[in-house]
Formats: C-alpha cells, structure tokens, sequence
C-alpha cells in the first residue's frame, strides 16, 4: 500500500478510536491496534504504536465529561496512585512474551469479550435516592399478581446517572488492586487499561456507566503515559503511525463523549457490550488465523 493511503486510512482509524476512547472509556486502542496491524505494523509496533494516541485522546473526551460532571475524582486518585508504576511493569514485559506478539494480541481480544460480558450482564448501579414509586393504574381481577406493583413501578424506571457516594465501594484497597491490574494492561498491551477500569468501576466499585467511562477515561490517559515512554525507548513506536492516529483522535473522542452524555444509562451500557463483543471476535479470529498460518 502507498505511503499516502496508509496516513489516510490511519487518520480515519483515528478518528474511529477517538470516538471509541470518548463513548466507551477504553483508551480506543482495541480499534487502532487491530487497524495499524492491517496496514503493516509488527504486533510489537501495534502495542507501542498507539499509546501515544490514547493520551490525546482520553484528554479531549475527558474536558468534555469535566464539564457534565460525572468524574469521580476520588476513585480516579487512587487508582492512578497505584496504577502509574504498574504501566512501566507492563511495558517491559511486553518484548518477553513468547509468539512474537500474536500472543499478546490474542489476550487483548480475551480482555475485550471479558469486559462486553460483564458490562452487558452487570447490575444496575445503586441509585443517588430512592424515589418513591409512583401508582400504576391496572386491575388484578384474581387479586394474586407475582410482582407487586411496587416492583412493576421499579422494573421500570431509568437508571441513574449518578451513583450515591455512601453506596459507592471506593476503599482504598480495592482501587489500588484496580489500579495495578489496569495499569499492568496498559503497558503490555497498549490499550490504556479501560478494558479493566470500565467493568471494574461499574460493578466493583458501583459507579454508573456513565462515571465509569468518564472516570476510566481520565485514568486511561495518565496510565498510557508512563507505558508510552517505556515503548518509546525500547523501539516499540513506529511514528508514521503514532503521529496521524494522535490527531485524528481529538475530534473522534469530543464526538464520542457528546454521544456517551447523550445517551440513557442502559443504552449506553448494551452499546459498549455489543460493540467491545463484536471487535473481540473479528481481532481474535484475526490473530488466530495469524499465528496459524
């Protein structure tokens, strides 16, 4: 392929991650990655290759999330205080892992079909209050209905968009385990960790979606830091790649966080679900085949 079709298809994968990285709070890079591959990276120089992206990237999404709100600045703190260390950990073991990158590929698209099972099978978020349910008109001619109507009421309503901070499970602990698993992830895999941090947060920590990707999102651009240096040194970056995917994310994460604010808390959720699921098949298969023949 020619130089100048290359940085054209590298710029739309770009700004296909930026609006990935804003939406879903991923870091962005399971789009990247996979596309560089096919347009003639090494799956070493599709690890290191797109970290400088995500920092742009997560910047942007993360300026347009400040201003709606749903950052919870605490959970952010304390996972990055014990996840910054941790990307550097990662990014050296990188070059050690045997199948000279297949390998590392294959546990991405793992970590991807991971986080869509448990995003789309998560519970529902505790609530900021309990609202009182309101009246439901019906008649239960026999007088044995199996749900109250109490629980119809429920069953029906919105989830919140905001979590209660007493119900939150925010210890100091457990952000931290968080934190070095995510932050691991980032710098062997080059995708910023939100493959982790977005589930996580969700059912661990009992954030929304909503302040699940927001907070993922700022998380994973300081993660990729560390990691990107690290890449960087040891020769894992092509730029030609690194430059054009770093500018087209910018307006692609803007894009994708206005769409992720936009959209009611269980839409969003089923979205990531389905659209994490369906990259993690196409990339695993892809990388199956790789190693095969």
């Amino acid at each position: 392929m020619s130089e100048p079709w290359s940085t054209i298809l590298t710029l739309v994968a770009g700004v296909a991650t930026g609006v990935l990285s804003g939406m879903f709070g991923v870091g962005g890079a399971v789009v990247s990655t996979p596309a560089i591959r096919a347009l003639g990276a090494t799956p070493l120089e599709a690890v290191g290759s797109t970290l400088p992206s995500i920092v742009p990237s997560a910047v942007s999404g993360s300026l347009r999330y400040r201003r709606e709100g749903p950052i919870v600045g605490r959970v952010a703190r304390w996972t990055l205080a014990a996840g910054l260390a941790a990307t550097v950990g990662g990014a050296l073991l990188a070059g050690t892992v045997p199948g000279g990158g297949h390998l590392l590929m294959l546990i991405t698209a793992a970590l991807l079909a991971f986080t869509a099972y448990r995003l789309g099978a998560a519970p529902r978020s505790a609530p900021a209050r309990e609202p009182a349910p309101a009246a439901i008109d019906f008649e239960d001619p026999v007088g044995d209905l199996a749900t109250p109507p109490v629980d119809i009421a429920r069953a029906h309503d919105p989830e919140p968009d905001r979590s209660s901070p007493a119900a939150r499970r925010d210890e100091v602990w457990r952000l931290g385990l968080i934190g070095l698993a995510a932050g691991g992830v980032s710098g062997l895999l080059g995708i910023g960790g939100g493959v982790l941090l977005v589930p996580a947060f969700a059912s661990w920590v009992r954030l929304t979606v909503k302040e699940s990707v927001a907070t993922s999102l700022l998380c994973v651009g300081a993660l990729a830091i560390p990691g990107m240096i690290t890449h960087a040194v040891l020769g894992n970056i092509d730029w030609a790649f690194a430059i054009p995917l770093a500018i087209a994310v910018i307006p692609g994460a803007q894009l994708g966080a206005h769409l992720a604010i936009r959209s009611s808390e269980r839409g969003l959720r089923l979205t990531v679900a389905i659209g994490l699921g369906s990259i993690a098949i196409v990339y695993g298969v892809g990388e199956i085949v790789a190693l095969v023949v």
